[in-house]
This record gives structure tokens, C-alpha cells and sequence, in this order.
């Protein structure tokens, strides 16, 4: 059984209950997640060819040093970097090192930071110098994705017409979801209730009330659906080693839709595809 609870009566652990923000708390997300996105639209001139992962991470640590944020993953259960960056074939977590990205990369940038407590999440692809067009088309799949998940947002569907929205423009595209992660509940915790699927049908999961905040982060492969993850225990890869996109954006349910928290505001959300439109 579904439990929805006001957030301010929620003890502050992930308990499996949904809860349910007020204008105070869709105010504190609007502040963390400007900032997240306002790292991610500089990161965009630092993206080329010969710039390491480890130079990415280091900007994302004193962006938010000189933004009064905090890095949500550094010293997360282990995890010792400020963001992830997942290039090529990795789907998800991958870990900053020293190794220079090369032309023809796509690279995806996770960044969450924390402000007054409030925990701002979003990820962009961004292409290294010149990519395929089988690799442009794949962040045009997953950008679209993301976007038709978001228009199913509403008070009274379920959390499976996002999958479902997804689920079906992906596969029309000849490429695959991926079943492993999912989106999550967000706000004053970094991962909470309700666990967002970016598969399944619109009847399915819980209901979608005004007040809940959660992001949707679909990750679409070129290839099959099946990944594994590395003896580090953080980066996720496809085990066919086809390329993995993923875009992410923290959502609000309103009384009427829902609101982006973490729009560009530059315009740059799809970095390098601009003349298909941003958000």
C-alpha cells in the first residue's frame, strides 16, 4: 500500500512513504537545482578533446565551493568524487579519473549539489569535439525520452505512464531502456520514495499527487538493455558495449503538470544539438 505523508512530518530517512512538498519546499529546489544547472551550462566550454574527467570533477567541487553547495556524492556511501562522468559504453556512475577524453566522445555529467539542505539533481550528455551520427541521434533518442516522460507528469496518473512514455518512444526508435535504474524521490534527502521506472505501463505504480518531487533520468542504449557493473562497484557498462545516453531533469508535480527544477538557464541542456531546441 502506497503511503503519502506532508514532508514536513516526515522523519528524515527514506521510509517508503511519498512525500509531499509545499510552496517552502518547491522554493528550496528551485535554489539547489539553479545552481546544479548552472554548473552543468559552464561545464559546457570545458567539454573537448584532452580535458580528463578529473579536471571535470575538480570545477564541479569549487563551482559549488564558490556557490555555497555541496557536492551530494562526495563521501556518498564510499564514493570519493564530486560527480559522475560516464562515457561511451558506461551507463551510469562512472568515476573521474585522469584519463583525457578524445574526440567523438559523448560523455554524461551527473552533478547534484546540496543547498540549505535541499538536494539539486540533474545530468546532460555532452559530445566531445565532432561525434557520429549514430551517436547524435542516440543523445536525440534519450533527450526526446526524457522529455515525453516529463509531458506524462500529472496529478492523478501514475508513476508508469512515465515509463510507459518512454518505454515506447525508445523502442520506436530501434534502442532499448534500461532496466537496472531508475529515477527517485528527491528534496531534503538525495534518494527517497517513489522509485521512478523509466519501462512498464500507465496503470501501473503509485499515484502522482501535487507536491512530490522526483527525477527522471532514462538511460537508453544503442544496443540491448543488459548492463554490468565493474569490480569498483560504481560504473555501470553495457555488456554489449554499445553507446548509453542519459538526460536528467528534477520535476515538482503542480496542481495542473509539473514544474523542471533544473532548467538551463543558459538554453544548453542539450549541449552541441542546438538547433533541435533546449530545455
Amino acid at each position: 500500500m502506497v503511503t503519502y505523508i506532508e514532508a514536513g512530518a516526515a522523519p528524515y530517512k527514506n521510509t517508503g512513504a511519498i512525500r509531499l512538498y509545499g510552496p517552502e519546499g518547491f522554493e528550496g529546489m528551485r535554489k539547489a537545482c539553479r545552481v546544479t544547472a548552472q554548473c552543468l551550462d559552464e561545464l559546457v566550454s570545458h567539454v573537448r578533446p584532452g580535458v580528463t574527467t578529473e579536471e571535470i570533477d575538480r570545477f564541479v567541487f569549487e563551482f559549488g565551493m564558490d556557490n555555497g553547495a555541496l557536492p551530494a556524492t562526495l563521501n556518498y556511501r564510499g564514493y570519493t568524487k564530486s560527480s559522475c562522468t560516464s562515457i561511451n559504453h558506461v551507463v551510469c556512475h562512472g568515476i573521474p579519473n585522469d584519463k583525457p577524453l578524445r574526440e567523438g566522445d559523448i560523455v554524461n555529467i551527473d552533478v547534484t549539489y546540496v543547498v540549505d539542505g535541499w538536494h539539486g539533481d540533474s545530468s546532460r550528455m555532452y559530445p566531445v569535439g565532432e561525434i557520429k551520427r549514430a551517436a547524435e541521434r542516440l543523445l536525440e533518442v534519450t533527450h526526446e525520452c526524457l522529455m515525453r516522460g516529463i509531458a506524462a507528469v500529472r496529478p492523478g496518473a501514475r508513476t508508469g505512464a512515465i515509463g510507459e512514455a518512454i518505454q515506447a518512444y525508445a523502442e520506436s526508435e530501434r534502442c532499448s531502456v534500461v532496466r537496472d535504474f531508475c529515477g527517485h524521490g528527491v528534496g531534503r534527502l538525495f534518494h527517497d520514495a517513489p522509485n521512478i521506472l523509466h519501462y512498464g505501463s500507465a496503470n501501473e505504480g503509485p499515484e502522482l499527487k501535487e507536491g512530490m518531487i522526483f527525477t527522471i533520468e532514462p538511460m537508453i542504449n544503442l544496443g540491448r538493455p543488459h548492463v554490468k557493473v565493474l569490480s569498483d562497484g560504481w560504473t555501470a557498462v553495457t555488456r554489449d558495449r554499445s553507446l548509453s545516453a542519459q538526460y536528467e531533469h528534477t520535476v515538482g508535480v503542480t496542481a495542473d503538470g509539473c514544474e523542471i527544477f533544473t532548467l538551463s538557464p543558459a538554453g544548453l541542456f542539450k549541449p552541441g544539438l542546438h538547433a533541435l531546441g533546449n530545455a
